[in-house]
């Protein structure tokens, strides 16, 4: 059902795809009576070169700096945001800037913190020019489908899942810093990204939804990295198949790809979808030209697509239930096996085949959901299987979260909520709590089903550090509907009889404008903002000095580790305008005694930029200066003047959240450094750099481990002369020389990291 090209492809008259080779020019020329076309001509044929060249200020289509046409934050980062745009000189929103609050971690502990951040918010869209929307109204990307997608127009937002590609939007999910950087007119520096063409073509079998065909794509491009870093773009004549939310719900999981954003062909689906939005304006019909050059392709036969399931704990870790089925006791024995590689150091033991009950595989959960599951479409064909029937009255819970209140409305009148509380699904209002761990955490050791965008380690709020872990797999609302008509038992939806209604949905525009408030053009100076207790400044943030002395106070070697691993979600969040508080969770429940090892080591930062000796804080640095010394050219090295901290070091880091606080909390615990394989993102990497950590690969065997200490001499003039490779040593008994890798920064980023973060960089 999935075809991957091994090399290039091109199609041509957005139909037919053929993968590049010597003689293809001559090929396409024989063949469509079509004039050789260069592969760099044909690459400007693409929808994405089209709308990248429309918002590209450089005047160099091969290093971008994008302006975008509006942006979006939830509340577990736009506090952070504009407290950095703040200290480095905002006066105004320059663009339309989206606060919702989707986010809100009414559940979990802080007493008025979470209150407190949403009336900083409503009081920054008064005072700056930005729109506020309130909680429970809508989850951050159906706001922005609904709101403010428009073909050919680009959007930035402070969550990975930032995607509205099949309205004919390219969206960028990214770390705060970059968001702040527009917010001070500044520009998104990248690269020109490779483009992968995505061709549909065949229909859907009844019972099949967007997750499926989701799953279907993610199982075969995330571990060979297809589309790392490259844009998606969605073109062939299955897309007419399709209608906009199955559209929407395949492309909001593209993030879990890896690749920067995505693109669709757009056609008279999507403009009928923007008219009943009150945006007609806002469409226009965007397609590939006649000969157009991509850097891969791959190739989906809709109609040869199965239900599918992600097993914990990952959307790649694919199967199709019928497969799953067939072989219940193999594959979860494997999923367990790698859980308990994963979860070694946390001491917690994750089973699945004590959930098999007579053959059968009995999940314990369900929820359908957030910005992939919670669209009208799900929501109604799940009515549409469980009308008249019940869930049960035994251990299996469902719980269902529209994705905005006008979808809730339009679900009321049609009937399907009503079907689906008389079946025992709990309805509850837009909220993205599930999808982050702050909101229907399963019981300990339990299985959940979820039409969600995520099943990370502990994602779904569980605590390894406390002796807790459940799962989560991921399957689409119809299949998930099917398991519930069964009590719990894993339902494929093909497995029953089917009749879905697909009743009209009718937008209801008067919703948000009773509720939300909109502030473009229209900025107050005289506003004051709201601070609560719990929203801090920043802490002050030192550049980057001559030489580093850094300690490895973290040492993962797992395939990849996710942002939820070194920052979780859920409770944590609570803290997240609270920089000092929130970096107390830092990596706990994978490296529980990180954060202790990270503020150890800081002692001696801290006393340096006192301008106190460090050597007299902490006996270990006094020894590795001592060994620094014994280097040639550093006999007379001056501690005072060194720049002392912490550094992790994981295989592929950065895999999933945009949230930047995986970066931050490092830095505000005293980390100068990640050093890795590679980055699992390009935004994760982004992240670190506007914190001013400098992000270093490395070649060959690992030289260190962990609690060993490392010298970087000249690191400094080696951000600043573009030099690629740097020499450090592993500090100890038998010191250890090794080469460290720097490539691949802009100008601004090394500006960024010789300041020490990106505050500094734009006070300088």
């Amino acid at each position: 059902m999935i075809k991957l090209f091994d090399n290039g492809a091109y199609l041509i008259n957005g139909k037919e795809l053929i993968e590049s080779h010597t003689d293809v020019e001559k090929e396409i020329k024989q063949k469509y009576g079509i004039e050789a076309i260069s592969k760099e001509e044909a690459a400007k044929n693409t929808i994405a070169y089209s709308i990248l060249e429309a918002h590209n200020t450089s005047g160099n289509m091969d290093q971008l700096k994008i302006k975008f046409d509006a942006m979006a934050s939830h509340d577990i980062t736009y506090v952070g945001i504009i407290q950095t745009a703040r200290a480095s000189g905002l006066t105004e929103f320059p663009l339309p800037y989206v606060l919702t609050n989707c986010h809100n971690s009414l559940c979990a502990v802080g007493g008025t913190i979470n209150e407190d951040d949403h009336m900083f918010g409503l009081s920054a869209a008064k005072k700056y020019g930005g729109i506020y929307v309130p909680a429970h109204q809508a989850v951050i990307h159906q706001y922005m489908r609904e709101m403010m997608s428009g073909c050919g127009r680009m959007l930035l937002g402070s969550d990975s899942h930032t995607r509205y590609g099949a309205l004919g939007t390219m969206a960028i999910g990214e770390g705060g810093g970059e968001l702040a950087k527009q917010l001070l007119n500044k520009t998104y520096d990248i690269n020109r990204p490779g483009v992968v063409a995505v061709y549909l073509t065949g229909k859907p079998q009844i019972g099949i939804g967007p997750q499926d065909v989701a799953l279907s794509i993610i199982g075969e491009v995330f571990k060979n990295g297809y589309v790392k870093n490259k844009v998606m773009e969605f073109v062939g004549d299955g897309i007419k198949n399709l209608n906009v939310e199955y559209r929407n719900g395949i492309d909001v999981m593209t993030t879990e790809t890896t690749c920067l954003s995505s693109i669709w062909a757009t056609d008279e689906k999507v403009e009928e979808y923007l008219e009943m939005h009150g945006r007609k304006e806002a469409y226009k019909k965007l397609e590939p030209g006649q000969v157009t050059y991509y850097d891969g392709a791959i190739i989906v036969d809709l109609s040869k697509v199965k239900p599918m399931i992600a097993m914990p704990f990952h959307p790649s870790n694919t199967y199709t239930i019928e497969e799953l089925n067939a072989n219940l006791e193999d594959i979860l024995a494997k999923v367990e096996k790698e859980a308990a590689a994963s979860f070694a150091s946390n001491k917690v033991t994750f089973t699945l085949r004590d959930k098999i009950e007579n053959g059968k595989l009995l999940v314990q959960q369900a929820f359908i959901g957030g910005c992939a599951g919670g669209t009208y479409d799900n929501i109604c064909d799940a009515a549409d299987i469980l009308r008249g029937h019940s869930i049960g009255s035994g251990e299996f819970a469902l719980s269902i979260y529209p994705s905005s209140q006008p979808t809730f409305m339009s679900l009321v009148k049609n009937g399907a909520v009503a079907d689906l509380m008389a079946a025992g699904a709990t309805m509850r209002t837009a909220f993205c709590g599930p999808c982050f761990g702050a909101g229907d955490v399963p019981s300990n050791n339990g299985l959940s089903i979820r039409h969600a965008t995520r099943n990370f380690p502990n994602r779904e709020g569980s605590k390894p550090s406390d002796g807790q872990i459940s799962g989560v797999a991921l399957m689409d609302a119809r299949s998930i509907a099917a398991t519930a008509l069964n009590g719990g038992i894993l339902t494929a939806a093909t497995e029953i009889d089917l009749n879905f209604t697909k009743p009209k949905y009718f937008f209801d525009k008067a919703i948000y404008d009773t509720r939300c408030y909109d502030g473009v053009g229209k900025a107050d100076k005289d506003v004051e903002l709201k601070f609560g207790p719990n929203i801090t400044d920043w802490p002050k943030m030192s550049h980057l000095t001559d030489d580093l002395l850094i300690k490895v106070v973290a040492e993962i070697h797992d395939e990849v580790t996710t942002t939820d691993e070194l920052i979780p979600s859920g409770e944590t969040s609570s803290y997240r305008s609270n920089p000092l508080r929130l970096a107390e969770f830092t990596l706990s429940r994978r490296v529980p005694d990180y954060v202790g090892h990270a503020k150890e080591v800081q002692q001696a930062e801290v006393a340096r930029l006192q301008g106190e000796d460090p050597t007299k804080v902490l006996d270990e640095v006094k020894v590795a200066f001592d060994q620094i010394k014994a280097l040639p050219g550093y006999a007379s090295i001056d501690p005072k003047a060194t720049g002392i901290g912490s550094t992790i070091y994981a295989n592929k880091p950065g895999d999933g959240s945009a949230r930047e606080q995986a970066a931050s909390c490092q830095k505000v615990l005293g980390g100068w450094a990640n050093i890795a394989r590679e980055y699992a993102t390009k935004r994760y990497r982004s992240n670190l750099i506007n914190w001013g950590m400098v992000p270093f690969t490395l070649d060959g065997d690992l030289p260190f481990t962990n609690g060993d200490y490392i010298f970087i001499p000249g690191i400094r003039a080696t951000v600043k002369d573009k030099v690629s490779e740097i020499k450090a040593y592993v500090l100890g008994d038998h010191m250890k020389e090794f080469t460290l890798i720097l490539k691949d920064l802009t100008d601004d980023e090394r500006a960024i990291i010789l300041a020490g973060c990106l505050i500094n960089y734009y006070k300088a």
